[in-house]
């Protein structure tokens, strides 16, 4: 069962670049990893002429793109569920989750201002750890705190918060 955890802040906190950053020090480190992103306001688009998006946009249910390196799978789904795609995904080593901030999986908090950190503190039951590149004040956090740049910390963090707990 893959090991689940988001990494939750706000627009702008570096969320993408430290999990970016975070699958390549975990792949040299011999680990699997999917990373699964909540795209909450539907942003997200298929490449604009390619045939997958002629197919979805003609109403396919499903459209399953198979290349020499991979498979790209879109599905409509009225209310997809993130437990659903983790089951699919169980078989890797790790599942980071970009946003999903509300949902109960642990979480590493990001931000970049006093104004993001702020807005984290509502999530402190699912926190484990925060990142910034600002420096924290003593009695800031209670959690380990990283620096955004420290990616071997951090995934040295990682390894031994799953080795230690039964998520």
């Amino acid at each position: 069962m893959a090991h689940c955890l988001g990494f939750a802040g706000f627009s702008n906190s570096g969320k993408t670049t430290l999990v970016a950053k975070l699958i390549v020090e975990m792949k040299q480190r011999g680990h699997r990893i999917a990373v699964m992103k909540h795209d909450a306001h539907g942003h997200y688009k298929e490449a604009q002429g390619a045939d997958s998006t002629v197919f979805v946009e003609t109403g396919a249910d499903a459209v399953v793109t198979l290349s020499p390196n991979g498979v790209h799978i879109y599905e409509k789904n009225e209310s997809p569920s993130l437990e659903e795609q983790l089951v699919a995904y169980a078989h890797l080593d790790y599942i980071f989750i970009e946003g999903f901030k509300r949902e109960k999986h642990p979480k590493i908090g990001v931000y970049r201002t006093i104004e993001q950190k702020e807005l984290l503190k509502g999530l402190a039951p699912s926190l484990i750890a925060v990142a910034t590149d600002l420096t924290i004040l003593e009695g800031d956090f209670t959690l380990p705190h990283f620096n955004l740049n420290d990616i071997r910390g951090i995934a040295d963090f990682i390894e031994q918060f799953f080795m230690n707990c039964q998520f």
